[in-house]
């Protein structure tokens, strides 16, 4: 988990904070653009060619960061001193959420969603931040480190839409 400076443990440099969290407060707005051009374009091929629609797409993001990013965020403030959360690989499909919301709905609940993400990290004084768990795949993550991990999943989807919108 190399990048921003980190030491390639997933443990960040607190100069890295305000870059990571301006990095997921853009992702609905790139979300959005990605999305609506999908969309489109998804529309005028008549499919998506066995790829998740904008909407899926978007489902999954919601569901993602309720899920896997609240949920260990929540993990890491609730554990006990010296104790590190251990995660396992968390792949949720889709939002609990009715199938048959549209993309402006599904749009506006992954960015309350975000909006609660960076609330969250907004209340982490340094303690918070440096607290870590360990995960299955990534090894120990502390805050940054956890939420680069998202933005580069967040990344992963909008590429994926940006191909469908062309």
């Amino acid at each position: 988990m190399s990048g921003d400076g980190d030491n390639g443990s997933g443990i960040g440099a607190r100069p890295n904070r305000a870059a990571v969290v301006e990095r997921l407060a853009s992702a609905p707005e790139r979300l959005e653009t990605a999305a609506r051009l999908a969309a489109v374009a998804v529309a005028a091929a008549g499919g998506t060619g066995g790829e998740w629609s904008p909407v899926e797409n978007v489902r999954h993001l919601i569901a993602v960061e309720g899920a896997v990013w609240h949920g260990r965020l929540r993990a890491l403030e609730l554990a006990e001193p010296g104790i590190e959360p251990r995660w396992a690989w968390a792949e949720p499909t889709f939002d609990d959420g009715p199938a048959d919301r549209s993309l402006e709905e599904v749009l506006a609940t992954f960015a309350g969603r975000r909006f609660a993400t960076i609330a969250m990290l907004a209340a982490l004084d340094d303690a918070g931040w440096a607290r870590t768990g360990i995960h299955a795949t990534y090894g120990r993550l502390d805050v940054s480190g956890l939420m680069r991990t998202a933005a580069d999943h967040d990344d992963e989807h909008i590429e994926t839409l940006k191909r469908l919108g062309r």
